[in-house]
This record gives structure tokens, C-alpha cells and sequence, in this order.
């Protein structure tokens, strides 16, 4: 009892604002691609065994995506790489037109990406004190990276701002992320934002659990709102969701996916071939190619470490260019997308703008 009463005590108590400045006295920086070229590394490392022959094969087959004229790439990403450094790499792939899809976590598009768009940033953690410190300071942890809990509830708050402003209808998360770039198109603070580039290059973002998220947070605050004043809100329609990736998958033809993590936007790009098949359209395409960089071990039987080759049997992709990359996608996503990059095979690619496909 003497424990949960101090802990109440201090989550009441005022917020120490010195201690909480030195805890968020380092930001984080995010990698910069452009800046380094990793093809000699990457080369060598396929000439290696274990995880570096599998990152070179890894990497070849997302190049082979980007030769590919008639590949739709879809860039599928799970987990917390964003807040740890690889914001602007994904954003590197939008602006240089190196993948044409995204599907991914609403913590990565909103909690991480938008986020930052609004102006506020993630920091290392130099120490970590006991999380209830923390709880009192209303600092959030991720593993060893900071953010501050005040500036997470102006993103919650901005949603729910965008939300108010638009018809009361239902929204695919694809719908309502467009209209968050086009917020940050307009009063972002950060040219290099994920959410907004793909809004300026028709790239659509898919988020299939959408509200877990703080767009749920905002979101239900606007429907609270709507409804205590007997209005119309707006909703997050996840079937249409699922029926517009389909869509896309349809139309594209030939596609390649990069997935980092697992969960939920890995089965959910996934499952638009079956998807695809029961709308009649017996001669889509499994996904061609596919690469995916997990942490999850095979063994405990869930969607983040379900392996490629058991996808096959599901009628999702093809065996034969395939590749896992059993590492921490922050490790080695920066050498696979530096050599991608630095190849050069997206310059000759055609834009895709998937986008317009629902305008």
C-alpha cells in the first residue's frame, strides 16, 4: 500500500522540468543514406556466411525490385526503426522514388513520422532511470530512446484537429494519412517527413491497425466530441483499407516487398493475393519478390516470424527470391538502402503514383 500511495505522490507531484531537460538533452539522428556508400561492405558481406551472406542477398533482391520496370515495390515496416534513427532513410526511398507503397504501424506514422513533422524529435536515453521517474516526468521509453509525453499529446491533439475539419464520413487510414501530409505539406516543420513526402509523390500509406496509434487517441476524442454535441464524426473504415491495397495489387501486376518487423502489415500485404483470388482474380500474381529483416524467432509461430518459404504455402509469394535477414533492422537497413541507393537502378524507374488510383 505504502508503494502505490508514494507512486500516485509522485505522479502528482510537479513535473521536475531540470531534470526532465537533462534527460532529453540528446537527439537522436537519423541516418543519412546519401551520405555514405556501403556498396563495398555489402559486396563483401555477401562473401561472408550467416547473417551478412543473407543481408547481401537481401539487398540484391531489393535492387533486382528496383531493375525490375514492371515491379510495384511496397515498403512494409513494423517495430520502433523510425524513432532509432531510420526516419529519414524511409523518407529517402519516397523523394527518390524507391518504393511505390507503405504499409506499416500507426506508431510508425503517427507516434514516430508525424511526430517529428510537427516539429519535435526523439532522444537517446544516456541513462535509464526507474520508469515510474520517468512516468512522473511524462517521459515515454522506447528501449533506450526518449519522448516527451507533452509533445506526443500535441500529435494526439493535431489529429484530432484534422479530423474535425473534415466531412464526417468514413476515411481508409490510406484517406485520412493523405490528409495528414497534406497538413504538414502546409504547417510542417520538417522537410524530411515520410508522411509528407508520400503525400507530395502519391506514394499511399496503409495503416491496418490504424487507431492503435495516437490517431486513436485524437480520433476518439472527435467522435466524443461530435456525438456530446449530436453530430455526424468521422470513422476509420478498415475494410476499405484492405480493399484498396488489393486494389493496388490488382492493378500492379508484379510486385516486390521489403518488410521490416513482422505483425500486422506484413500479413496484411500479404494477404492481397488471396485477397485478389477471391474477387475472381485467379491470375493475380503472388508477390514476386520478397525480403524481410526480423528479430522473431520461427519458433513461436506468429505473423512477425512466420518465415517467406511458409508464405509460399499460403499462395503469397514466390520461394524462389525470397530472403529473411534474421538482425535488428536498424543495424543493417542502413547498408541495404545506402546500396541501393548509391546503384542508382531507381533512376531509371517509372513513377507509379498509386495514389491518384482513388482521387
Amino acid at each position: 500500500m505504502t508503494d502505490s500511495l508514494t507512486k500516485t505522490a509522485a505522479a502528482n507531484a510537479p513535473i521536475n522540468d531540470t531534470r526532465k531537460a537533462e534527460l532529453l538533452s540528446k537527439q537522436v539522428k537519423h541516418i543519412d543514406i546519401k551520405s555514405f556508400d556501403a556498396r563495398p561492405i555489402v559486396d563483401a558481406m555477401a562473401d561472408m556466411s550467416f547473417t551478412s551472406r543473407d543481408l547481401g542477398r537481401a539487398t540484391k533482391i531489393y535492387n533486382d525490385m528496383l531493375a525490375d520496370k514492371d515491379c510495384t515495390v511496397c515498403l512494409v515496416i513494423a517495430g520502433s526503426t523510425s524513432a532509432g534513427g531510420c526516419m529519414d532513410l524511409y523518407a529517402d526511398l519516397v523523394r527518390n522514388n524507391m518504393v511505390d507503397v507503405i504499409v506499416a504501424t500507426g506508431a510508425t506514422i503517427v507516434d514516430m513520422d508525424f511526430f517529428e513533422g510537427l516539429g519535435h524529435k526523439h532522444y537517446q536515453a544516456l541513462e535509464i532511470p526507474d520508469d515510474d521517474t520517468l512516468r512522473s516526468l511524462y517521459i515515454d521509453r522506447i528501449y533506450d530512446t526518449y519522448i516527451d509525453e507533452e509533445q506526443l499529446q500535441d500529435c494526439d491533439f493535431t489529429i484530432n484537429k484534422i479530423a474535425n475539419e473534415l466531412e464526417p464520413r468514413a476515411y481508409s487510414s490510406r484517406a485520412f494519412i493523405r490528409e495528414m501530409g497534406k497538413y504538414l505539406s502546409e504547417h510542417g516543420k520538417k522537410e524530411n517527413s515520410l508522411v509528407k513526402l508520400a503525400y507530395e509523390h502519391d506514394v499511399p500509406i496503409f495503416c491496418p491497425a490504424f487507431v492503435d496509434s495516437s490517431a486513436g487517441f485524437g480520433l476518439v476524442k472527435h467522435q466524443v466530441d461530435q456525438m456530446k454535441a449530436g453530430k455526424p464524426y468521422l470513422m476509420i473504415d478498415a475494410v476499405a483499407d484492405f480493399r484498396e491495397l488489393t486494389e493496388i495489387k490488382i492493378q500492379a501486376g508484379t510486385t516486390g516487398l521489403l518488410m521490416i518487423g513482422g505483425g500486422v502489415p506484413k500479413n496484411f500485404i500479404q494477404d492481397t493475393v488471396v485477397c485478389a483470388e477471391i474477387l475472381g482474380h485467379e491470375d493475380v500474381e503472388v508477390h514476386k519478390y520478397a525480403v524481410q529483416i526480423t528479430v522473431a524467432d520461427v519458433r513461436d509461430g506468429a505473423c512477425s516470424s512466420s518465415t517467406l518459404q511458409e508464405a509460399a504455402s499460403w499462395g503469397k509469394v514466390n520461394t524462389g527470391i525470397e530472403q529473411m535477414v534474421f538482425a535488428e533492422a536498424g543495424s543493417v537497413m542502413p547498408l541495404l538502402a545506402s546500396d541501393a541507393y548509391h546503384r542508382g537502378y531507381w533512376k531509371d524507374r517509372a513513377k507509379r503514383g498509386w495514389a491518384k488510383l482513388f482521387a
